[in-house]
């Protein structure tokens, strides 16, 4: 599967490489393994496992209704963000 149209490999950076983020940052909170190989839509390789990283809310402008944490999904190879979801279950 061919890269993305309009994205550089300039766009994601790790966060260590970003300026003026002091913190140590951990790989991942957790790993799942995939039922089923997929592909990843950003750099295309096969993977089986998805790395699951936490969003802490540092900084907001407004009173805000939004979660103070989140979660997002990310691909274990070039750690783009991969639309998915956690439940339950």
């Amino acid at each position: 599967m061919p890269k993305l149209t309009g994205m550089s490999d300039d766009a994601v950076k790790p966060l260590a490489a970003v300026e003026g983020l002091e913190e140590v940052v951990r790989d991942s909170d957790a790993e799942y393994t995939l039922e089923y190989a997929a592909s990843c839509p950003r750099c295309g390789e096969t993977i089986k496992t998805l790395r699951v990283i936490r969003l802490l809310r540092t900084r907001v402008n407004f009173v805000s209704t939004l979660p103070r944490r989140g979660r997002v999904l990310a691909c274990p190879l070039c750690r783009a963000v991969i639309s998915g979801e956690l439940t339950i279950g």
